[in-house]
């Protein structure tokens, strides 16, 4: 049977047996002697009505009153046993407190209820027994004395439901109080576990808000630097080709290329400036997440705000010619206005394109498409097999050009497609919906 002791669940448990802590050691030795000691004195008197020895009764009291021992671990006994020895008229104690205990208890409610109600008859009987005993003694001694026939049912009943009313209520409420505690408890553990996984994930939010915010500034970082400095590049090997030959295009393309060298500056401070005021200040404080979150929105909406749109792409193409490349720009459709972010991912397309025909093509020449429909723009830049006899300008490629490009778009929900063409050139092309949810 289960344990109904209160300090359950506290240290030491099996270290004292079935008790959870020393205190119900001695509280429950406590009783056990107290209870022993009741039961010997009652044994005397059951020894010289049942005709036995008196260190006989004395002996049957101690080892029965010494049952309340185990009480924690078998409530159901010490009550079997009250109700045994009720007729012996001892074993008062031992009858409450173990009804105490199997209230208490986890024992189910329907032997709860059985072993109470069984107390309750046999207190019962033994009472109304010992009233109609001493009513009869009185009535001998007192002849005036003429009790009616309610009286002793009536006290007898009082009696039994005052000695085990108490215990067993007080038994059924501490029992529900420690079980809605256990409950708390495990509530408890369970708030705190599902808090430390709501943390965690928490914390592996921010980790990939902060790694797709490293992402999105990079992409940004390689959209502009990439095209200016490429743009540089190639002025600057036709400087270099033309500086003695034509010194007056040497200076127009060494204009070029400081030009291109301070868009290049300013479009980097501005993307450093927007960074800045959208970052947290470092210091020992610890910022919110949320805080981090409205500063990274902050962020992009003013980048998304700030960047380039579609109005600039004749001035991107114009770029590439002055580089010397062969830049046809065609627009289909009646033009309006996009989302932002629409607008500077389509910019940003054709202008990763571009570049990449300034490094793996260079001289090549190159068709700019953009058509407006009902529902999505789409852009295509397309470029022929690079000339016989034009230099290469020997650019760096990391490779991340096509997986940028690519990354914006689907980001976009729209369509990207790139690979060579049938006649030894390349073609990027990308679709983007009109607006974006």
């Amino acid at each position: 049977m289960t344990a109904t002791g209160a300090d359950r669940g506290a240290g030491g448990v099996g270290t004292w047996w079935w008790w959870g802590r020393r205190r119900g050691v001695v509280l429950d030795v406590g009783l056990a002697l107290v209870s022993a000691l009741e039961c010997g004195l009652e044994g005397i008197g059951f020894a010289e009505k049942a005709s036995l020895p008196v260190p006989l009764g004395v002996l049957f009291g101690l080892l029965v009153g010494s049952v309340l021992l185990v009480r924690r671990r078998w409530p159901i006994a010490v009550v079997l046993v009250s109700i045994a020895v009720a007729p012996a008229e001892m074993g008062f104690l031992m009858g409450i407190v173990g009804l105490y205990s199997l209230a208490a208890s986890d024992v189910p409610r329907r032997i709860t209820a059985l072993l109470a109600g069984m107390s309750t008859v046999a207190v019962f009987v033994v009472t109304v027994v010992r009233l109609r005993q001493d009513v009869a003694q009185a009535d001998v001694d007192q002849q005036d004395f003429d009790p009616s026939g309610w009286y002793v049912p009536v006290v007898g009943l009082f009696m039994t439901l005052g000695l085990n009313a108490p215990p067993l209520l007080f038994g059924l409420y501490i029992g529900a109080r420690r079980r809605l505690m256990e409950s708390l408890r495990e509530r408890a553990d369970s708030l705190e576990q599902e808090l430390s996984l709501l943390a965690d994930r928490a914390e592996q939010r921010a980790q990939w808000a902060r790694q797709e915010e490293r992402t999105r500034i990079a992409r940004e970082m390689h959209d502009v630097v990439a095209h200016r400095v490429s743009l540089m590049v190639v002025h600057a090997a036709a400087l270099q080709a033309v500086a003695l030959k034509d010194p007056q295009k040497a200076v127009r393309n060494a204009a070029l290329v400081g030009d291109m060298g301070r868009q290049a500056l300013t479009e980097l401070r501005e993307m450093l400036g927007v960074l800045r005021e959208g970052s947290a200040p470092v210091g020992p404080a610890v910022v919110p997440l949320a805080a981090v979150g409205r500063a990274a929105a902050a962020a992009a909406e003013a980048a998304a705000e700030d960047g380039p749109c579609l109005d600039a792409l004749e001035a991107l193409c114009e770029q590439s010619r002055l580089a010397g490349a062969a830049v046809e720009f065609v627009v289909r459709g009646e033009a309006r206005a996009y989302p932002p972010e629409v607008e500077r991912t389509a910019y940003r397309v054709v202008q990763e394109a571009l570049t990449n025909v300034h490094k793996h093509a260079a001289g090549a020449e190159v068709v700019v498409r953009l058509a407006h429909r009902e529902a999505e723009i789409a852009m295509q830049v397309e470029n022929g097999p690079c000339p016989a006899g034009v230099a290469d300008v020997c650019l760096p490629s990391g490779g991340n050009g096509l997986v940028g490009m690519r990354e914006r778009v689907l980001r976009l929900g729209g369509v990207f497609v790139s690979g060579a063409t049938d006649v030894g050139g390349f073609k990027v092309s990308a679709v983007l919906p009109a607006s974006v949810g």
